[in-house]
């Protein structure tokens, strides 16, 4: 039985890692909603990124 190719214990290593890769990406997205909610929800003008800046004086020429 040596004499099979490594293309199977390829493939294996492969769908591990597709798997590992899948479990971080759920984690980030978990970690991400629990801060959104940590933080409470944001207006309008902070998602957008349009609020208000207040004006700088040190800009005035």
């Amino acid at each position: 039985m040596a004499t099979r190719s490594s293309t199977t214990f390829k493939k294996r290593q492969k769908e591990i890692a597709r798997q590992e890769k899948q479990r971080e990406k759920q984690a980030k997205r978990i970690q991400r909603k629990l801060e959104k909610q940590i933080r409470g929800p944001q207006t309008e003008e902070e998602m957008m990124g349009t609020a208000e800046q207040p004006d700088d004086p040190s800009l005035d020429g």
